[in-house]
């Protein structure tokens, strides 16, 4: 499956690769997410997003270990992706925020709360 992504006004925008529809999401609580975030996150490979935008649109934030790259968009101020290694097999990945994919049904997903600010 193909998702379609942006951010709000649109200067951000991407496509993703899934093997099967996206079904669950993880709910963290990090100092980031909890206050300006509040995004339901999806995993996956980096080679399974494709920016169709100017790379020069993404504004970029990180804290705590500095381990994910949060972008961001800097004139509407959604936050799409972002990207790290994942820590347990050391592979690129990114952490797609599911509300910035319109083909994705919110009320069908399965929630998994993630406890990011404890680690």
């Amino acid at each position: 499956m193909q998702y379609e992504g942006s951010c709000h006004c649109g200067r951000i925008a991407f496509t993703v690769q899934a093997d099967e529809p996206v079904t669950e999401v993880i709910d963290c609580n990090c100092s980031l997410c909890r206050r300006r975030r509040g995004g339901l996150l999806w995993f996956a490979a980096r080679e399974a997003l494709a920016l169709s935008s100017d790379p020069a649109q993404l504004a970029t934030y990180q804290f705590h270990k500095h381990h994910l790259q949060h972008h961001y968009c800097a004139q509407c101020g959604i936050a799409p992706f972002s990207e790290g290694v994942d820590p347990r097999s050391g592979q690129a990945m990114v952490a797609v925020n599911v509300r910035c994919l319109p083909g994705v049904a919110l009320d069908g997903l399965t929630v998994t709360a993630f406890n990011g600010a404890d680690a």
